[in-house]
Formats: structure tokens, sequence, C-alpha cells
């Protein structure tokens, strides 16, 4: 599997450890030290990448934006030479997230930086942000809204303490607004309000949830709000951060100048100039849909929730399994049967483990949450229930899984019953077509053994395999005195035919 390993909970965190978000318009990065539950950072490093100008209406790069940033990857994997594979979480989000499924960039990408790289849905990055945001505050029990701006995308939620409440990624970012409304650097007052009406259409659909939501204080968190605060406050317009007032200012002298190269503000960076605009436009939306009076900043964001996201996991705190929990209980799954199924699934994985070659630290983590949310489906229908259960997994927001985790998790429980999805694990990526598929064919077996859903007569079979040939050697008599079970071993034998598997039973 492609992504960076997961601690698990006999795993101790590294001692050092590095965070890398490939945003639509820069990458960061931050190099952090971890003990007594305290992170310090200790380097970073960001370069302008504009990755969202890159993407051209296939959902492909440019050669020229994608050498930029095959070239930002591979001094960022010099800075990284030498940690551990786990030590480093790398995430990419909007533009990646658009990508087109045939383009090679992620495996041009993850060879640069030599490490994984994982695609996160917006929702997820909202939480991460939260995390980092949170941590990166004074504690305190009021409800902050917190905003933001990348690239391609807003992300807003509204949360207390660490935990975020509400979470919501908006399809509209600095890059992308600059693009559509400033392409030429000239800013006139009608393509500033236009911009702005786009970014209110935007917002339109979660105004209210977010309105009566509560908050009691704005946060911003982005380079792009930064860079706004830190000339409104340099021109004297706000203070301790960004004024509803000292926006309009802002946006005001934008529009007078005329022109984002003639622009003569304290505080305004050359590199920020290109992408300013689409920020103000942004950001003006959001403070007059919101009814945004004062926004404070903050350092804290997308990195540093990951590092957090991974501390958080070393204090057995992996937001993981919360999700999974939480499924279990809203769909009201029979979670003393996922656990049977669970335990019998992992006998059988550590038996497969060394012939199989199944050493990754996240199979038999995923194999045991595939085996708790088989039957999610059932909440649907009983009939192709796997095929529910698997369009759930791969079209939710699941806090804590990345989407790739998410397709293998859909596969794992579309294959587990019936005919065996032979397309599904091909679709895969190369590096997990196999591992997968092998994880699967457990998952089936520790199914069909607790098809009679009995607590009273647990089977415990010993597994050898030799290539793809499969023994199950069950110990007493057992299948004689369990001929349905027989019966459906026969039957799952000819269906695993079709993954080139032959099954035989004793």
């Amino acid at each position: 599997m492609p992504e960076a390993p997961i601690p698990t909970a006999s795993e101790s965190l590294h001692e050092t450890v590095a965070a890398v978000d490939l945003g639509s318009n820069s990458f960061h990065m931050i190099v952090a030290r971890i003990g007594d539950g305290h992170m310090q950072i200790i380097d970073r490093l960001k370069e302008p990448v504009r990755l969202g100008e890159g993407l051209n209406k296939d959902k492909r790069l440019r050669p020229e934006v994608e050498e930029r940033a095959l070239a930002c990857l591979e001094r960022f994997g010099q800075r990284l030479r030498g940690f551990p594979l786990g030590a480093v979480r790398a995430v990419g989000t909007n533009t990646l997230r658009q990508l087109h499924p045939d383009s090679q960039f992620i495996e041009h990408a993850e060879a640069a930086l030599g490490h994984p790289i994982a695609i996160i849905a917006g929702r997820e990055e909202a939480r991460l942000i939260y995390l980092g945001v949170a941590h990166g505050l004074a504690a305190g029990a009021e409800r902050r809204l917190v905003v933001d701006i990348g690239g391609g995308s807003t992300e807003i939620i509204v949360g207390r303490g660490f935990s975020a409440r509400l979470r919501e990624s908006l399809h509209m970012g600095c890059v992308t607004m600059n693009l559509r409304y400033f392409p030429d650097g000239r800013v006139s007052a009608k393509a500033m309000d236009r911009a702005e009406l786009a970014g209110a259409l935007e917002v339109r659909p979660v105004r209210e949830i977010f309105r009566k939501s509560g908050w009691e204080t704005a946060v911003g968190s982005s380079g792009t709000i930064k860079a706004i605060a830190a000339v409104a406050t340099a021109e004297g317009w706000s203070e301790d951060g960004i004024s509803a007032t000292g926006l309009a200012r802002l946006r005001d002298a934008l529009v007078s100048a005329g022109r984002v190269a003639t622009l003569d503000l304290k505080g305004l960076t050359e590199e920020r100039k290109p992408v300013f605009a689409g920020g103000i436009a942004v950001l003006r939306a959001v403070f007059e849909t919101l009814g945004i009076e004062h926004m404070q900043v903050c350092d804290y964001a997308l990195r540093e929730g990951l590092v957090y996201e991974m501390m958080g996991r070393e204090r057995h705190e992996d937001m993981h399994e919360r999700t999974v929990l939480t499924l279990s209980r809203h769909f009201h799954l029979d979670q003393t049967h996922g656990r049977r199924v669970e335990a019998t699934a992992l006998s059988l994985y550590h038996q497969a483990t060394a012939p199989w070659c199944l050493s990754d630290s996240r199979c038999p983590r995923m194999l045991a949450w595939a085996a708790r949310l088989h039957e999610l489906g059932l909440v649907v229908s009983h009939s192709q229930y796997q095929k529910h259960g698997a369009y759930l997994l791969r079209n939710a927001d699941l806090a804590g899984f990345t989407r790739q985790e998410q397709v293998v998790l859909a596969a794992l429980v579309l294959g587990h019953r019936r005919k065996f999805p032979v397309q599904e694990f091909a679709a895969l990526p190369t590096g997990i077509q196999d591992c997968t598929k092998r994880l699967c064919i457990i998952l089936r077996l520790a199914v069909l053994l607790h098809r009679g859903r009995s607590t009273d007569s647990t089977p415990n079979p010993a597994l050898q395999i030799i290539g793809d040939d499969l023994t199950l050697d069950f110990a007493d008599d057992w299948l004689n005195a369990h001929p349905l079970t027989r019966l459906e071993l026969e039957q799952e034998a000819e269906l695993l035919k079709t993954a080139g598997i032959t099954l035989t039973y004793q």
C-alpha cells in the first residue's frame, strides 16, 4: 500500500517527523521534534509552485508546472533523506484531488520526495486544519469558526476544543479565483464585484448552518489570510488580525490601483501578489456571507494538524478507530458479530503473513476495519448489500481516512461475498493490487466461517498457503459436524477460481 504506514498501538512515534502539504498554490513542509506530548518545529520550507494554474481541461498538469512541482519535491526530498518510512506524512489537496486517474504525477512525485503521498478529501483536510489551529491557539471553551483559503479550495470549520463539529470544503481558492476573474492582473470594480458574488454563491448552501452554529470567535489560518492580515496591520487598517472595515479598505485600495503589479502596500510581498486579488475576493465573500466582523490569525494549519494527528495515534487517539465505531453505531451494525469475524480474519492473516508477504503494518488494520464494517450495506438492502456497503465507504466523508484508504476498504467490502470482483482489484494502483486481493480472500473466509452467527462454535482452522493454493485444516472432525459450512466452502472454492486461487479443506 503506497501511503505512509500508520503507527500501531505497539509502535512508538519517531522522535523527528515531517509533514508535507502539496497545496494548489504552495508546497509546504515542516520538520518537528516530538517529545513528552509536545511538538517543536525545527525547520520550515515553502515554495510557491502554483500547481492549480497548471491543471488543464483534461485534468492533467501542463508539463512546465509538473516539472516545477517535481523539482520542488526533489529539494524537499533532499531534506527528508534518511527519514524512515512512517516518519513523514505527505498529503495532496484540491488540485491533486482533481487529477485524471491515469495521470502519473503522483508516482513521479513520490519518487522525487522519497515518501508516499496520500490524497485527502476536502472535509478531511478541514478536520486536519482545525486540529492544527486548535493546538496553535490558547486553550479555551469557546466555539471557533476557522477559515483556511488555499489555492483551489476554502475550508470552513466550526469546532470547540480539539473537536471539529462542522466541516466544509468549498470549491474556490486564491489561485482559481484569480484565474477566473483577474487573469491578466487587472482588477476593476466590476471584476471584483463578480468575484465576490461568485464566492458568496459558493458559501450560500452552507451559510445558514454555519451562521446558526453559535461560533464566538473567527480564526484564519492560511498563507492568504496571513498575508492579508500583514498588509491590513502594516497600513493601520486593522489591529490584531483582520477587521471587516480593514478588509473593505484593502479591497478599495486594490481596485483603485487597477493592477496588482502596481499595487504598493506595506507588508505585501512580490511572491503573494499574483494571487492576492483572488484571496481578497474569497475572504470578502466569507466575511459578508457568514457575518464576520473580526478575524484573528493563527500560524498553525494543515501541516501542524498532520503532526498532531500522528501524535494522537501514538496516544491511542486514532481517528480511524473513532470513525469505524461511529459508523457501526450509526448504522446499527452487529458489533459483536463484526468483532468475531475480525478475530478470525486476523488469525488467518497472521498465518498468511509470511507466505503471502503481508508484512505491511497497515494490512491488519485495513482487514480489521473491513471485518467490522462488512455488513454496512444492510442499511440499504439485504440484496447485494456488499455493493451498497462499498458505495457508502467509497463516497462517504470518513474522518481520518485518505481517499485511497477508502477505496481499499470499499474493495474489501465489495469482495467479501458472492462473485469475486476481479476488475475492482485490477483498477487499484499496481503496488497494492495483490495485497488488497489477498486481504479480501482472508476476509471472505472469515465471513464464511461465521455465517451461522453462532457464539458457541467458533472455528479455528489452520491455514496453509503455497503460492495461490490454500488449504484449511479443521481439527477434531469439525467440518463433519458442520455440513452447511462444508457446502459453503465447496461453493467458495468455485468462486475463488476466478481470482486464480485454489481452495481445499479437510
